[in-house]
């Protein structure tokens, strides 16, 4: 009997990564009767990572917690035993932006920070951070205030939230921070390795993303030199700092958090060695496979982890852009595109679970 292991990232803009392996294994059991289907859906830290995790039987627990924009908004992480899984995103991510309008220069991680003691209150010790598509570029200063942090000016006054507000930073006190960041371990899943400052920093790489001008860029990167010569200089070269709007530099320096490849560790976490176990075939994929994703992107962290298992792997994708030299280097054995059978990408993305069942049918054909 095939033992298949279904293990997508999200679709981006089509389907969810649950949807992806939904789809995939209707197709497989209609072509595979037989076929044992395991689904695991994955993440990189990034998008959809609270979603795996429910998915994989963790709980999810909901509440309210401040927008980047300040407004309080639904949020929501997964828990199991001591372990709290928060992914950004979910909470002070692009896509909570009101109304889709950004605000690069007063955005903030507050939010971030309410959840994370939400889960320190509830008795978790420790709290991996999912850190990638934020709205804003404040160096998890906001994140931190919430957590007891205070910031204030030359005058004494507290500042206001967001990145701009940084420049005027002069005194940062740290005695009330929560009780709890004592006794926890915090590990930031995390899949860019971009330092705090400088031309491959948070400011440069990421913030015009997030609707900065050239003007807003310039006064962000000195808020942010302002702000890592309060909080701890040594920590804004390290690799990760710059993930986020920097979130990553305000939990190295403040909350002595580590860094770790995203996939790797969610993998881990969902035990993806014992899931692999007797696997015939792996299934994983995303949106786009393209040469961004050979670093350290799901897919490709599924792909390693399935070849060490001795285990061969195939790609899904909505479209890729690599060469059939790049996706076997990747450790590929094929790849299905949806754009294979709809050229066009508009209707490929509407009618994404549609297609990826047709997929599913096709590589059991090839391959079970």
């Amino acid at each position: 009997m095939p033992r298949v292991v279904l293990a997508p990232d999200k679709f981006k803009g089509s389907l969810d990564a649950p949807g992806v392996a939904a789809a995939l294994a209707a197709g497989i059991a209609g072509v595979a009767p037989g076929a044992e289907i395991r689904e695991v859906p994955v993440a990189d830290g990034g998008d959809g990572t609270v979603d795996a995790f429910v998915a994989a039987g963790w709980q999810r627990i909901s509440l309210t917690a401040p927008g980047p924009t300040g407004v309080d908004a639904s949020a929501s992480y997964a828990v199991r035993g001591d372990t709290a899984v928060i992914e950004l995103a979910a909470v002070v991510g692009l896509a909570k932006l009101p109304g889709g309008q950004f605000d690069p220069l007063g955005a903030g991680t507050e939010g971030l920070g309410v959840v994370i003691g939400h889960a320190l209150e509830d008795g978790r010790t420790n709290i991996v951070l999912g850190l990638g598509g934020s709205a804003s570029t404040d160096g998890g200063a906001g994140m931190l205030r919430a957590l007891g942090a205070r910031l204030f000016d030359a005058q004494g006054r507290e500042l206001s939230m967001g990145g701009a507000a940084l420049l005027d930073a002069a005194r940062l006190e740290c005695a009330a921070m929560h009780p709890g960041i004592a006794g926890a371990r915090f590990t930031l899943a995390c899949d860019v390795d971009n330092p705090l400052l400088g031309p491959q920093g948070a400011v440069a790489v990421y913030a015009a993303q997030k609707g900065a001008t050239a003007e807003d860029m310039t006064l962000l990167e000195a808020a942010l030199a302002n702000w890592s010569r309060l909080a701890g200089a040594g920590y804004a070269g390290t690799p990760g700092a710059g993930a986020a709007g920097g979130t990553g530099y305000g939990a190295l320096a403040l909350l002595h958090a580590e860094v770790r490849s995203g996939i790797e560790l969610i993998l881990e976490l969902l035990d993806f060695p014992t899931l692999l176990a007797d696997a015939t075939l792996v299934v994983t994929g995303e949106g786009s496979l393209d040469p961004q994703s050979l670093h350290g992107k799901a897919p490709i962290g599924v792909a390693r982890m399935a070849r060490t298992a001795g285990i061969p792997v195939l790609a899904v994708a909505g479209r890729t852009l690599l060469t059939g030299p790049e996706i076997e280097a990747a450790g590929f054995a094929a790849c299905y595109t949806l754009t294979d059978l709809q050229p066009d990408s508009t209707l490929s993305m509407t009618h994404a679970a549609e297609l990826l069942e047709r997929i599913g049918a096709k590589l059991a054909a090839d391959h079970l």
